[in-house]
């Protein structure tokens, strides 16, 4: 697979690779083809290290509704236990490829994110809303568990068990406003702004180092399932290896030289 999807569009400029959903007819729904697609893609972005940050959108008034209702949802009543497992793994698997790409990943949230839409919006690592997004992890609205794509596994850590509890209970909408208050949202900005906020953070991380982003990324991963001596023992190896590292050195030199640090390691 090439940088070139034919399920999503991706662009790629000054280091900041932007995919986005299209199909807004659907308020870009997801196929089983994008499905496997935009999981492959975020393995192949590894291949390239001109991909140094990532921002994920949807074109038109909706960021992705999840799962198209025709193209999906009705086709599931067809298959045996078998089938539909097969296919739930394949929408975790977008899930756990997007988690570990080595990328800051940000999700420009425009209008609606519900079902594998909000989990994916989820799985970045930053959301910017726009004011008129919202949320939903609506899956008991259609007699499904709430726990899907890894929603309880990543939910808790991002609002607590307490919100990610009710949100995956109730499956109720959540505005913009509220999921800032809550945590969900980073940041909150008018719908016109909210790409363009996105891009310039993915900009300001894609001139960034590149290499230590992508250890504080992998931290991030591992040092959840570990106790504190662990976690202290595992920073300092981390640290100790991005000591080794040219872009701290560059770093050093740029703040003697009184200049801007050029980084150039690769993600």
């Amino acid at each position: 697979m090439s940088l070139a999807p034919k399920t999503f569009r991706f662009a790629l400029d000054g280091g900041v690779g932007t995919i986005t959903f299209d199909r807004p007819e659907r308020l870009n729904s997801l196929t089983f083809d994008s499905y496997i697609e935009l999981g492959e893609f975020f393995v192949e972005v590894e291949r390239h290290p001109e991909v140094r940050s990532l921002v994920i959108t949807g074109a038109g008034r909706g960021f992705c509704s999840g799962g198209d209702r025709h193209d999906i949802i009705a086709r599931l009543f067809e298959r045996d236990m078998q089938g539909l497992v097969d296919f739930t793994r394949i929408t975790g698997a977008l899930i756990r490829n997007i988690r570990r790409v080595r990328r800051p990943v940000i999700a420009a949230v425009n209008g609606v994110a519900v079902g594998a839409g909000a989990v994916i919006a989820l799985a970045c690592d930053v959301r910017i809303a726009a004011d008129d997004a919202r949320f939903g992890f609506i899956f008991p609205k259609v007699g499904l568990c709430g726990a899907d794509m890894g929603a309880a596994y990543l939910l808790p850590r991002v609002v607590g068990l307490g919100r990610a509890s009710e949100l995956l209970f109730m499956g109720e909408l959540v505005d913009a406003q509220e999921a800032y208050r809550i945590g969900l949202a980073n940041r909150v900005v008018p719908a016109a702004e909210v790409v363009a906020t996105a891009t310039q953070w993915a900009k300001k991380l894609a001139d960034g180092p590149a290499f230590a982003h992508t250890m504080t990324k992998q931290m991030l991963e591992a040092e959840h399932t570990m106790g504190l001596e662990e976690a202290i023992e595992a920073e300092a190896q981390a640290q100790a290896i991005c000591m080794q590292h040219p872009d701290f050195r560059e770093a050093y030199d740029a703040i003697v030289a009184k200049r801007a640090p050029k980084f150039k390691g690769a993600p």
